[in-house]
């Protein structure tokens, strides 16, 4: 297929783009299938052509599995969408029980009744659920701060919604009024490029309104003038605070310095790690996860990857406890003097 055919394939993907999005979208795609094309010249002509005329057979042998996977996926999709349905009343459910809204029948009985006190009278609910389901998970839990955990305290729901136009998926986080933000609903919107493979494109998040004084991804360092300086007001600088909020933030990639671009695309997919672990893990299984069996059921999934040296092991274990530290220290700078938080808008 020439490169003209191949182009005017895939030109239609990006429709609705501006044209210079488009053509830049459409030229790396094109360069990439360059690249592709030259080293598959360059295997098939260091072959003999017996051999060559096998690999031709086995590549239609591919195209013809790569098209049967491509509807697999594709009735996946729609049974997936036929089974999120099932599991809406159980979803349901389970937000007004963990919310308060109904007592789960089969609970209660007059003699747990008179056992009640009058803490367990006014306890409505399953206090910090989505908070504690989400710090069982080894993903999730290195970016959740205790400073966050007091805003996840008020976490009622966590959703996902598949999306056509662009075609990607949504995830939604459902909060009771609460001190630290506006919002009652904070999304992540992931857009991806079909081209064969899903591809990411475009990451879309939510602006946090911060009540003062509240915000948890920025912070002020104030410090003092020194002595004898004409300025006698403290001087301060705006820092990131670390945060699972930033997660809320937008992320795209511009066509800028190729480094930029790459330092960019590597944070876009670890960010499409926490959400694929949110949507795929935290969401279906929240209630494992709230008690803690999902991790038991992780760490037999992780027994099974065995075979890996001595060094390797030593290597995992120091990155751990940096990690542990790094934690540690966190959590002891909070709230110290000299910081407070930023009002901020994102």
């Amino acid at each position: 297929m020439s490169d003209e055919a191949i182009e005017s394939d895939i030109s239609h993907l990006f429709e609705g783009l501006d044209d210079q999005a488009r053509a830049a979208l459409i030229a790396a795609l094109m360069n990439e299938v360059r690249s592709l094309s030259i080293g598959l010249t360059h295997v098939l002509e260091s072959l003999s052509p017996n051999v060559r005329k096998r690999v031709e057979v086995l590549r239609q042998i591919q195209g013809q599995h790569d098209e049967l996977e491509a509807k697999f996926f594709e009735e996946r999709v729609a049974l997936e969408d036929k089974y999120q349905k099932l599991y809406q009343p159980l979803y349901a459910k389970r937000y007004d029980i963990v919310n308060g809204v109904g007592e789960a029948e089969g609970t209660t009985n007059e003699e747990d009744m008179d056992q009640k006190d009058d803490k367990d009278a006014e306890e409505k609910g399953v206090p910090d659920f989505w908070l504690t389901a989400m710090r069982n998970n080894e993903v999730l839990s290195n970016g959740i701060t205790e400073l966050d955990g007091g805003a996840f305290k008020y976490l009622k729901d966590i959703k996902w919604n598949r999306i056509d136009q662009p075609k990607g998926f949504k995830l939604e986080f459902y909060f009771d009024t609460n001190p630290y933000f506006k919002n009652t609903l904070l999304t992540k919107i992931y857009h991806m490029i079909d081209v064969g493979i899903p591809v990411l494109d475009k990451v879309i998040g939510t602006e946090i309104e911060w009540y003062p004084g509240k915000c948890l991804t920025h912070k002020v360092l104030e410090k003092k003038p020194m002595e004898g300086s004409k300025n006698a007001e403290p001087i301060t600088k705006a820092e990131d605070s670390e945060s699972f909020f930033h997660f809320f933030n937008s992320i795209e990639v511009p066509d800028v310095d190729e480094d930029i671009a790459e330092q960019l695309q590597n944070l876009m997919e670890e960010d499409y790690d926490v959400a694929s672990t949110i949507r795929h893990k935290i969401i279906p299984h929240a209630v494992s996860w709230f008690t803690g069996e999902a991790i038991q059921m992780d760490e037999v999934e992780d027994d099974g990857n065995e075979g890996e040296d001595e060094d390797d092991d030593k290597e995992d274990d120091e990155e751990e406890t940096k990690r542990k530290n790094k934690k540690s220290r966190r959590a002891q700078g909070d709230g110290q003097e000299g910081e407070r938080p930023l009002e901020c808008n994102h």
